[in-house]
């Protein structure tokens, strides 16, 4: 019998779309992506997914067996650790088939009688898509306010539930975002977002009534405003702020219809937040250095005269918070790239870190609702350890484990090895590496390696466990993570020198990083995969094109890869925000920096490496018609013969599939996709 044709790819039709800017002729001939409700742009999407299945068929079995060990690997009838507030025990958990979690309580003891508040299977039934943004029980424990999502454009609508009765309310906001109440639960505060989807108006509604009042509105379309509630329900907190600047403003827990009262007008580049404790304020500021320091001040006649310094400026250390509570002030710093906890007793001053035994880890707050206690709860984890919830008393200094992820099938950390290395940049820079690998699956020479990495908006890459990676790693691939500059590893200055005018460092940075893994004999190009989202998509556009000979296989998860053309267009979601990240194109010296780097519009005719590229229809952040048109125009312009696949998935957003069953197939057909590309396929 003849054999079948191999699968053919789907050709975009290019039809030119001029602008002129800066006196520079634009052409984009696949503009015409963008017509969302177009028939036409559905069918190529389509065309586009039909192609990339029948491409990926023959790793159809092994993608079963991936699915089949990540969800083996998985308890799936689970609970999280109650969390303690008002009186009240608060925990989610899962049950064996459900894709979404069941949120409930009890009273006193986990020996008193369930409350289920929201079982998000009931609210997603019928939908390919759910999520669920706030969670927000009244302080007195009577109503919850929550808010959920229902196609993945993250356009959430808030809703108010009467717990006691296990009703709704006549309250229903759409393009809701943060919420807060009063400390009586009498009034409610929260936050929608404009046509651009930033988050514009601060509305109080005292319930009981049929109206809201708008209270404070943010007209500068760099800034964005939320409303938080403080763990001592002393205030509420109003925020507003751009990449690079930020204010505050206040109104009293208990006088919730008070308007609200400005701290310190915002001045460019100064950046500050407020947390509260009996007659002061705390601030965390930069007003003297980029890491910021931790200052207090009376909440009567607050002034920058009257700030009492509590911790300095420190260059070599990052301070990103502070948690307060009745005696005692958590400090989360970074230092050495990693973040830290350090305890101070309020009483006295003294404090004390709280150590972690790994060289590579991730800490992070856990849910604290609770003003008057000793105890912290707290989160850690590595790639070795599963997450791990931890209290920790603040004056004994012991710590108790609640609960550790639980890996079903025997796993044994001790089989795996991780470790912190550094490449140096082109300028001297010193760029971590963090590695983890199976021990009995590493020879003596070059292995398969899967390296990841972000590099923006001050976001450090956290290290963290993932029993699916395991999967890859029982395979014999070893998993890097470079913590390029523009995220936030080493602090603000981190940041700083991966942004805006020095943002091709962040490329250069994961150039280096994969070139020093090959210079040390960890592997070598034919076994190099690179794999980034968002920015890290963007990330990976831009490094393969300055080095497409260095990479086996480039994944590209909803990448923001046609910067120049998103950052022109002010209509879009987040454009304006981040003219402080990237730079405004209106400007010409910032049009031609971005210009320079930009992925979509550096495609050159060139080999390129086996590429996947995945997105959402509904993605909000990243547009699906950036990946199709970089897809499109790649795919027209390339010399080799390689695989250049696009996945999109035509019922979700940003994160991908909502489900957890559905998350885990999407982790699988990726790392098919991945193995593949290595030469491993079973």
């Amino acid at each position: 019998m003849p054999r079948s044709a191999p699968p053919q790819p789907p050709v975009a039709a290019r039809r030119p779309h001029v602008t002129e800017i800066h006196g520079h002729r634009r052409v984009d001939d696949y503009h015409w992506l963008r017509r969302r409700d177009d028939p036409e742009v559905i069918a190529y999407l389509h065309a586009e997914n039909a192609y990339t299945r029948a491409m990926m068929a023959p790793s159809r079995r092994l993608q079963g067996v991936l699915y089949g060990e990540m969800l083996g690997r998985i308890r799936q009838t689970d609970m999280g650790v109650p969390v303690r507030e008002g009186g009240w025990l608060y925990y989610a958990r899962t049950v064996a088939g459900r894709q979404y979690a069941i949120h409930c309580r009890r009273r006193g003891s986990m020996d008193a009688p369930e409350q289920v508040l929201l079982d998000c299977n009931r609210l997603a039934r019928g939908r390919k898509f759910f999520a669920l943004g706030a969670f927000e029980p009244s302080p007195d424990g009577r109503l919850l306010a929550y808010s959920t999502d229902l196609t993945g454009y993250r356009e959430y609508t808030l809703r108010v539930k009467d717990l006691d009765l296990g009703r709704a309310l006549p309250v229903e906001v759409t393009h809701a975002c943060s919420v807060a109440w009063s400390a009586d639960g009498s009034a409610l505060f929260y936050v929608t977002e404009d046509d651009t989807k930033r988050a514009s108006q601060v509305w109080r509604r005292v319930l009981g009534s049929q109206h809201a009042e708008l209270i404070f509105e943010e007209t500068d379309a760099r800034f964005s405003v939320g409303v938080e509630l403080s763990r001592s329900r002393g205030f509420v907190f109003i925020g507003s702020h751009s990449a690079t600047t930020s204010e505050v403003r206040f109104i009293p827990a208990n006088r919730p219809s008070e308007a609200p009262t400005l701290v310190l007008p915002r001045r460019q580049d100064h950046e500050y937040y407020l947390d509260h404790h009996g007659d002061h304020f705390y601030v965390v500021t930069n007003d003297r250095g980029r890491n910021f320091r931790l200052a207090r001040a009376p909440v009567a006649g607050f002034c920058e005269a009257l700030w009492e310094e509590i911790v300095p400026h420190r260059e070599a250390v990052m301070l990103e918070g502070v948690d307060l509570f009745a005696r005692h002030c958590v400090l989360h710093e970074r230092r050495d790239g990693f973040p830290r906890l350090a305890v101070m007793r309020l009483a006295d001053r003294e404090r004390h870190d709280i150590e972690f035994p790994e060289p590579a880890f991730s800490v992070y707050p856990g849910n604290n609702p609770e003003f008057d206690t000793d105890t912290l709860r707290f989160g850690y984890e590595s790639f070795i350890t599963p997450e791990s919830v931890f209290d920790y008393h603040m004056d004994t200094f012991t710590r108790t484990l609640l609960k550790q992820q639980e890996v079903l099938g025997g796993y044994d950390p001790g089989a795996y090895e991780s470790v912190l290395t550094s490449a140096t940049a082109a300028d001297g820079t010193q760029v971590p590496v963090s590695l983890v690998w199976r021990r009995d699956r590493r020879g003596d020479g070059p292995a398969p390696l899967l390296l990841t990495g972000y590099g923006a908006y001050g976001f450090p890459e956290m290290v963290t466990f993932s029993s699916a990676r395991l999967s890859l790693l029982d395979r014999g691939v070893v998993f890097g993570l470079a913590h390029v500059r523009g995220g936030g590893e080493m602090g603000k200055r981190w940041h700083d020198q991966g942004r805006m005018a020095d943002k091709m460092n962040t490329f250069t940075d994961f150039i280096a990083c994969a070139e020093h893994l090959v210079d040390g004999g960890w592997t070598e190009p034919r076994q190099m995969v690179v794999q980034g989202g968002s920015a890290g998509g963007l990330l990976m556009g831009a490094a393969t094109n300055l080095r497409p000979d260095l990479f086996r296989a480039v994944v590209l998860e909803v990448p923001f890869v046609d910067v120049l053309n998103t950052m022109l267009d002010e209509t879009l979601p987040l454009t304006t925000g981040e003219f402080e990240e990237w730079g405004n194109p209106k400007v010409p010296e910032d049009y031609a920096r971005i210009r320079a780097w930009s992925p979509y519009d550096n495609l050159a005719a060139r080999h390129y490496p086996l590429m996947l590229v995945e997105t959402s229809f509904n993605d909000s952040q990243v547009m699906y018609w950036e990946p199709a048109k970089y897809v499109a125009r790649l795919r027209a312009i390339k010399t080799d013969s390689n695989a250049l696949l696009l996945r999109v998935n035509m019922d979700a957003g940003h994160g991908g599939a909502s489900g957890r069953y559905d998350f885990l197939r999407e982790i699988a057909f990726t790392w098919a996709f991945i193995l593949g590309a290595l030469g491993i396929t079973r």
